[in-house]
Formats: structure tokens, sequence, C-alpha cells
């Protein structure tokens, strides 16, 4: 289904960082520069991003005549670079043609859901949105992308919204999750909301999604509903 670009979408909201593989698009405006903290083992390089409780994870992959090899995920390492553990309750996995716009979506908290995304197969661009109720960086957004070449993932604590955009067709997508889905806790909010401003790569036409997420509320009617996650109950 075809949506109708605003004008606002192309001169406000917060910035993606030009970070994870991500370059910014010229009409995207540049915000406050941040420090990465980061933690690197043996397999995995773990940073955390400018929003806290999301995480971005690059595996170290081992090539030779036969492939390549990598660990995309240990709880060892993860628990270590977080300082919290992630016991993971349920694995997903998507296919999206190119556009498919997934998200944003977060949980009620508690329990919430943590996540952990990760692309096999195409690219998306992975956007994780801060909907908690008194964060100090409550609006902003990190864009991450994540694809079958640097093979980044993400980890994304309790609270916070989450959505991509897929790059290319026959795109795979795989979550770990930390609770099994509940559709009477399930939330989201527009991912095309101007406010938000969040990156598309695509003009607003290109877009596919859901019913569901095309009748998802804005970030501020959200908050005067009352049915945003605070921040000082979730995990950061």
């Amino acid at each position: 289904m075809g949506l109708t670009p605003s004008p606002e979408t192309a001169t406000s909201g917060q910035s993606p960082h030009e970070s994870y593989g991500y370059t910014k698009p010229d009409h995207l405006p540049s915000r406050v520069p941040f420090t990465i903290r980061r933690t690197t083992v043996t397999v995995v390089d773990i940073s955390a991003s400018p929003i806290a409780g999301a995480w971005v994870l690059t595996p170290r992959q081992y090539g030779d005549d036969r492939g390549t090899f990598l660990e995309w995920f240990r709880a060892d390492h993860l628990e270590a670079a977080t300082g919290r553990p992630f016991l993971i309750r349920q694995a997903n996995h998507s296919v999206s043609a190119r556009g498919v716009v997934r998200g944003v979506h977060f949980a009620d908290v508690p329990p919430g859901q943590a996540k952990l995304v990760y692309c096999p197969r195409g690219a998306v661009l992975d956007v994780i949105v801060d909907v908690r109720a008194g964060s100090p960086t409550y609006g902003e957004h990190v864009a991450v992308r994540l694809d079958d070449v640097d093979r980044r993932c993400v980890f994304i604590a309790e609270g916070l919204g989450h959505a991509f955009v897929a790059l290319s067709d026959d795109t795979s997508v795989t979550y770990l999750t930390s609770s099994t889905y509940d559709p009477a806790v399930e939330r989201g909010v527009s991912s095309v909301d101007p406010a938000l401003a969040l990156p598309w790569p695509f003009p607003a036409a290109e877009l596919t999604l859901s019913p569901k997420d095309l009748a998802a509320p804005t970030l501020a009617a959200a908050l005067a509903d009352g049915v945003l996650p605070a921040y000082d109950d979730c995990p950061h």
C-alpha cells in the first residue's frame, strides 16, 4: 500500500548516526556526537549505542575455501558487555520483500521483551526507537544496517521500540526473544510518524506496511494514551 509523504519527514526529527554501516541521507541533519562504549572479545565486537539498552554486535568471521564460519550469539559475551543475562524464550524468523517495513513494535513493561536481531540473508536497515517515557533520549533513534556481509546483529532491551525495512527481496531476519509472544501486551507506534522522521531509504510510495502497522498511533498519541513504557521501569 502506498503512503503519502509528509513535508515534515524531510526536515524534522532526531538524526540517525552514521555508524554501523549506515550512511545518513543528505536531507537528515546530524545531531549530537557520541562516544561508543565497546567490549571486544575474540569472536565479537559489542558496542553500546547512544540509546541506553541498545547494543550492536559485529562478529568475527572465519573464511576459507569451504566458506565462512562465525558465532553470531554467545550468551556469556553478551552478558559480559551488557551486565545482564539474556534468557531466550522464543525464536522468530521473517522473510520480507524489498520495501517491507515491520514495526515500530514494543511490549508492555513488565514483562517487556528483549530481542537479539540478526539478518542471515539479504539486508535491512534496522531502527531502534526510544519510546520510554522519561528517557533522556526519548523519541530518538539509532539506525543500523544488518546484512549477510558484515553479519552484524543488534540487542534491544525491554521497553525500546524496534522496526526495520528490507533493502532487498527475500530478506530473512531472525529474532531471539526473552519472552513468548503475547498479543495482550504487544504495542506499536507509527513507523511513518513525521515527529520520529525515521530514515527509510525509499520513497513513501515504495514502502509496504501491514494494516496493523499502518493504523498504529503516533508517538505523541501513544504517550497521551498512557501506553508507552516508563524509563524507570525498564532495564537500561
